[in-house]
């Protein structure tokens, strides 16, 4: 049986988009960034980790992956991330009672923030 151990996002700057997903998440690095990776755990050190890997490649668009971030207060946070460097993408096939907000990082990996008191999440 496998288990998620760590999301690995490619990054051209990593002192740039560690601050950003230390302060979006909380997370916390588990050993100083060494050869331009880090691993960002999660406070107490259990569930999924976010891997930030400098690898200089171009973001592809449309994603083949991005991350649903799942939020009790979906404006509260859409406002937080916007305020640490996130930007809103819009996207016209995006249904008008979606319970999800597209967002960038600020090197534009994006990224879901969906409303957790809707019924059913899920982007």
């Amino acid at each position: 049986m496998l288990s998620l151990g760590s999301i690995v996002i490619w990054v051209d700057n990593l002192d740039r988009q560690m601050r950003f997903w230390q302060s979006a998440l909380g997370y916390a690095p588990r050993r100083e960034p060494e050869d331009g990776f880090v691993i960002l755990e999660p406070p107490g050190g259990s569930g999924t980790c976010i891997s930030l890997d400098q690898v200089p490649a171009p973001v592809q668009i449309p994603p083949r992956l991005h991350l649903d971030l799942y939020a009790e207060d979906q404006a509260a946070e859409v406002q937080r991330l916007l305020a640490l460097g996130a930007t809103r993408v819009y996207w016209d096939k995006r249904p008008a009672d979606a319970d999800y907000v597209i967002m960038a990082d600020p090197e534009g990996n994006r990224f879901c923030v969906v409303d957790a008191g809707s019924p059913d999440p899920a982007s």
